[in-house]
């Protein structure tokens, strides 16, 4: 059997609607003759002649008053589900966002995301993952719909977006012997330090900025994260040293310092597939994050700090 021709559907429609051949044609931007022709395929398709002389104009057969509804209805519904999807009822959305990010993110941002969310969407939820390493296929395979962290140098397709800066701060316990001494680089590289890294190195951006001033430091014990690098250093004399932005609700009673070297600012971004792009409750999520963890005059200025 052959397939119908669905763009008669909308032509149908206006025939139906309109119950005259002319203003059908105007609608339409066709001419009278095509319209004719288009509704003797009309004909042809339903069996039916749908609309009918009587006097002076048209009127509609039986069969086709059942269908005005019908074909109204499915016209509609085809060009909503053909437009653009820029809009999303937050109200109505019910819907499980997977993030990953490093632990310093959630517990200086999460809250406020959080609340954020729930507030405008009350049937979305979020699931936090650890950022472990900086593969890109969990973001390919849909695993992670949202990633939160540095951006690799290979990433191909993945999009991206920077969100805010972070500079490196040293962190000691209340009552250390830095805190009552001027901090300088020699002073500073003496100390015993916690290192973090995700994959187990010992060497970081810190530690070039030191060997360019003649010193280097000892790396007492290698972490894989903020929050275990600061539960250490809060329970000895050990220095960490970790993003400022990123760890501001987890240095809550230690005593943090500007570095007494030159090092990089880090750039943390956004991070998602093409895929979801355009759908327009991913962009809402972007927005939540983007409004909540962007760059503000929150962070708290340490003088003397002599980062780039």
């Amino acid at each position: 059997m052959a397939r119908p021709d669905l763009n008669l559907l909308v032509t149908l429609d206006v025939l139906l609607q309109e119950g005259n051949v002319t203003r059908a044609a105007e609608r339409l931007r066709l001419s009278p003759s095509a319209m004719s022709r288009a509704l003797a395929r009309l004909r042809e398709t339903t069996g039916d002649p749908l609309l009918v002389r009587a006097g002076r104009g048209l009127v509609r057969t039986p069969h086709a008053l059942e269908l005005v509804e019908r074909v109204s209805q499915l016209v509609q519904d085809a060009e909503a589900l053909l437009s653009p999807a820029d809009t999303v009822d937050l109200g109505a959305l019910s819907r499980t966002f997977t993030l990953r990010t490093s632990d310093g993110f959630v517990e200086s941002f999460g809250p406020d995301l959080i609340s954020s969310v729930l507030e405008q969407a009350p049937g979305v939820r979020l699931r936090f993952l650890q950022k472990t390493n900086t593969d890109a296929a969990s973001l390919r395979d849909g695993t992670v719909d949202l990633e939160i962290g540095v951006a690799g140098e290979n990433i191909r397709e993945i999009h991206s977006e920077p969100v805010f800066r972070d500079r490196f701060v040293g962190v000691v316990r209340m009552g250390h012997p830095l805190t009552h001494t001027t901090i300088t680089p020699k002073r500073y590289a003496s100390g015993g330090h916690i290192r973090v890294s995700r994959r187990g190195l010992e060497r970081g951006l810190v530690d070039q900025a030191l060997t360019l001033a003649g010193l280097e430091r000892e790396i007492v014990v290698v972490v894989g994260g903020f929050a275990a690098a600061l539960a250490l250093a809060r329970a000895s004399d050990l220095i960490a040293t970790v993003p400022e932005r990123q760890t501001r609700n987890l240095r809550n009673e230690l005593w943090t310092f500007p570095l007494p070297i030159p090092t990089p600012e880090v750039t943390v971004s956004m991070l998602w597939h093409p895929r979801l792009d355009v759908d327009p409750a991913h962009r809402w999520l972007r927005t939540c994050v983007r409004r909540l963890s962007g760059e503000t005059d929150e962070t708290v200025e340490l003088p003397g700090s002599g980062l780039a």
